[in-house]
């Protein structure tokens, strides 16, 4: 046939037709790609689509040919359908992703499936505008400090705060410029860890409360300065060690449970414990914690389900804690 429009870029229409409308319970036809790349424009005969799919199996695609039903189909995306799944969960369940960039996010995740795949998952996402951040400026803020930590340069940056102004929670903005370490999701939302020039230990700073995100011309102040780490900062190590976000001093704790816990104590402690001592009725162990209000939270949630052992610091916490509350009643 007499060549038309589109004929060199056939072969990408066939491989983007396949991505969109084929997967393994939906193959496509011949004919049913040739009634495609007519919509777009493009004659094409049968023979010339399975040339088309024979050069992008060669070139390394995984189309498979069905027998039942009849078709083609792509075999393996860049993303398997589960893998989109957990995906879009994620970004739907962040707290700090904007409404319009969740929706963004959204769009492209669900672009890599097939449409059949596509229809089925719409029908089972849902997410609600009001439990996410206003911030549109998360993703620049991201991008931005994330050059400053490579190249080893403070950031500055308005800091939002709420604080309690008469009889109501105000937003109060601040200007600071910070040394940045690290970037992590913890807890539902999103921190940089960074030192404040004014102090010589860590900091935790939301990003969905920066804006105006700008790297200075200054070099960082070494992490070894305000951490116990020398050669690199080990995020992953460092946030094990936290609760809830909360700085403070880290220490070696030692505590004793009692063994109807011991799931619980396990799934936030993880691997990093030390048993130190087994009974029938209870087991000890240490580890190394940030000594916070987050960490006497989490034991005083245990009653008496939880013994400290040491430091003796973490004791006063403790019974501080439990005085305060006992004047309160």
């Amino acid at each position: 046939m007499p060549k038309s429009w589109g004929q060199k870029l056939k072969i990408l229409y066939v491989l983007d037709i396949l991505r969109k409308y084929s997967d393994e319970e939906n193959p496509l036809t011949a004919n049913e790609i040739c009634e495609y790349l007519s919509q777009q424009g493009i004659e094409a005969e049968r023979k010339s689509v399975y040339a088309d799919i024979e050069a992008l199996t060669d070139f390394g695609y995984d189309i498979i040919r069905s027998f039942s039903p009849k078709g083609f189909f792509l075999g393996s995306r860049e993303f398997e359908e589960a893998e989109i799944y957990l995906l879009s969960d994620a970004v739907r369940t962040a707290k700090f992703i904007s409404p319009k960039k969740t929706r963004e996010l959204l769009k492209k995740l669900g672009a890599m499936l097939s449409q059949s795949q596509r229809k089925k998952r719409e029908k089972d996402i849902y997410w609600s505008p009001l439990q996410k951040c206003a911030n549109e400026e998360i993703f620049y803020n991201i991008d931005t400090i994330s050059k400053a930590i490579a190249d080893n340069k403070k950031v500055t940056f308005n800091y939002v705060s709420r604080e309690l102004v008469g009889r109501e929670f105000v937003d109060v903005v601040k200007k600071r410029t910070v040394s940045p370490y690290a970037l992590t999701w913890q807890d539902d939302h999103y921190y940089l860890i960074c030192n404040y020039e004014k102090y010589d230990n860590l900091m935790h700073l939301r990003l969905d409360r920066i804006s105006k995100t700008q790297i200075t011309q200054d070099n960082i102040r070494h992490f070894s300065e305000v951490s116990e780490y020398t050669e690199f900062f080990d995020v992953a190590d460092y946030t094990n060690k936290l609760f809830g976000m909360y700085s403070g001093e880290i220490s070696k704790i030692e505590l004793c449970c009692k063994r109807k816990i011991a799931k619980a104590v396990a799934d936030r402690f993880s691997e990093n414990i030390f048993i130190t001592n087994v009974t029938e009725n209870e087991f000890c162990f240490s580890c190394e914690a940030v000594l916070s209000e987050a960490l006497v939270t989490f034991i005083m949630n245990f009653g008496d389900g939880i013994r400290v052992i040491k430091p003796q610091r973490l004791k006063d916490m403790i019974t501080d804690r439990a005085k305060k509350i006992l004047q309160v009643y």
